[in-house]
């Protein structure tokens, strides 16, 4: 964990002297504001959109059977003001916290621990820069029994080239936007990347009623019959192809965030899915 700020300071002793260079905070930020969208679960909603006078102080997130989940105030009012950088990373990127215990879910953990070292270094080093807000949020609640962690310790993520490549679209469209989490079918064990994956047909029940996570694999179900301006707009606008109004919990405002290239290398990488039908 230690190779991760290794890697970001580094990085800030690289960028320092280069006028207009990207510095660790402002990727972090684009990363947290944009495509992560994490204030989509962080932030507290009310009726007219994000509470941003609370901005990623946590809020309830999920409540069914198997579990009631607040999501954390990761301010640095929160209890992550008392973590390490490097603490803060492994609960970030693997789920547990400095006192062993295990994150629950909705974090996707099964992308996050994918996301490249210096990536996370940067994800760290914008959280430290934020307002600290205070928040009173109850504990989350499991009714289901967690795993004793998400997979083996996580040693380095390397980078991947940016472009508007598949490659790349696959980094952002996986571990950091987590789009294949939502756009697959739940298991027993989460999202079943291995045999649907982007199938769609996961059930999100809100305000807005019930929505049901769309096919965008490359299969006529999904996306084969959208061009890719009609697909980047339902992206970053939620406005489907016949002009209609797609709805939460996607993430649009962050998704539209997102750079020309990016968004590219996003469109590229959805092509590539192999098709399959709708999820029965």
């Amino acid at each position: 964990m230690t190779r991760i700020f290794g890697l970001l300071a580094a990085a800030l002793c690289g960028t320092a002297g280069l006028a207009g260079a990207e510095t660790p905070v402002e990727r972090g930020e684009y990363l947290v504001r944009g495509p992560m969208g994490c204030g989509n679960c962080h932030t507290p909603t009310g009726p007219d959109g994000p509470e941003m006078d609370k901005e990623f102080t946590g809020t309830l997130i999920w409540d069914g059977p198997d579990f009631t989940a607040w999501s954390a105030n990761i301010t640095p009012a929160g209890e992550i003001a008392g973590w390490s950088d490097a603490e803060l990373a492994r609960a970030i990127r693997e789920g547990i916290r400095p006192d062993g215990s295990l994150i629950g879910p909705p974090m996707p953990f099964t992308f996050y621990r994918h996301l490249s070292d210096t990536d996370l270094a940067a994800v760290v080093a914008f959280l430290r820069t934020l307002p600290a807000i205070p928040s009173d949020n109850p504990k989350s609640e499991y009714r289901i029994p967690l795993p004793p962690a998400y997979g083996p310790p996580v040693e380095h993520v390397a980078d991947i080239p940016r472009g508007p490549t598949a490659e790349y679209g696959a980094y952002l469209a996986g571990p950091v936007a987590h789009c294949l989490e939502c756009h697959t079918p739940m298991g027993p064990e989460g999202p079943m990347i291995e045999t649907d994956l982007g199938r769609g047909g996961f059930e999100f029940p809100g305000p807005w009623g019930v929505s049901v996570a769309a096919n965008i694999t490359s299969s006529e179900d999904g996306l084969a019959h959208y061009s890719d301006d009609q697909i980047k707009r339902m992206i970053t606008e939620g406005i489907g192809a016949e002009g209609e109004p797609l709805r939460p919990p996607m993430p649009f405002p962050y998704l539209a965030k997102m750079t020309p290239g990016d968004l590219d290398a996003v469109v590229a990488y959805l092509r590539t899915l192999p098709p399959l039908p709708d999820a029965q």
